[in-house]
């Protein structure tokens, strides 16, 4: 496997911005969130199984996944929420490492949002945290997804703690201030990023 760099942060810290000015640079990106869905696709066996498990009312009428209703299931049933870990993570797995193997450019750029959760970050090489203040996440996700400041600081709540992200960071970008701001550490760190990548090809040839 490549040289992986797994990007994290937490709700509204501004993954997908910096992702895309990794990508612009040419690096591979592989984006969890994104796997996700499509493991959950309409015709697929996990969206079959989700129906069977909770009820033909989780698939929408174009035979998508109502994703909705099902956060609304899960976040009130912790039994839930483990069996539907238990389905997806290792199809997420699968195909994650799959599209890493795939990659063409000097090292991967892995986008993980739950990391810290799901203990994921020994899997990577090197460890980047978006950080950005609580307030700043709330504000961000109101104006986002048009959702109340109560229910921003429920999803805050539920994820891993500033702290506990911080201290799995090999690196950190503060985003605490406009978009543009993050370019000039995304170049740095695409740098140090592509010397890590050659210095790790380096060692592994006999």
């Amino acid at each position: 496997m490549g040289y992986t760099v797994a990007l994290t942060g937490g709700i509204g810290s501004g993954k997908s911005t910096v992702a895309n000015a990794f990508a612009a640079l040419g690096v591979n990106v592989v984006d969890a969130d994104i796997i996700a869905r499509q493991v959950v696709e309409p015709g697929s066996h996990a969206l079959s199984a989700i129906a069977e498990h909770f009820g033909a009312d989780m698939i929408l009428a174009d035979g998508s996944l109502n994703r909705r209703l099902l956060r609304e299931r899960i976040f009130a049933s912790p039994a839930d929420k483990r069996w539907l870990d238990e389905l997806l993570h290792p199809l997420i797995h699968q195909q994650t490492q799959s599209k890493i193997a795939q990659a063409t450019s000097p090292y991967v750029l892995w986008v993980v949002p739950l990391l810290v959760e799901n203990q994921l970050h020994h899997k990577a090489d090197r460890v980047l945290v978006i950080d950005v203040l609580p307030e700043k996440q709330i504000s961000r996700t109101m104006q986002r997804d048009g959702v109340s400041r109560e229910h921003a600081k429920n999803i805050l709540a539920a994820q891993a703690t500033r702290e506990a992200r911080l201290a799995v960071a090999d690196d950190v970008i503060d985003n605490n201030g406009a978009p543009d701001a993050i370019a000039s550490d995304v170049a740095r760190l695409h740098t140090a990023y592509l010397a890590y990548a050659r210095q790790a090809v380096s060692q592994e040839k006999p």
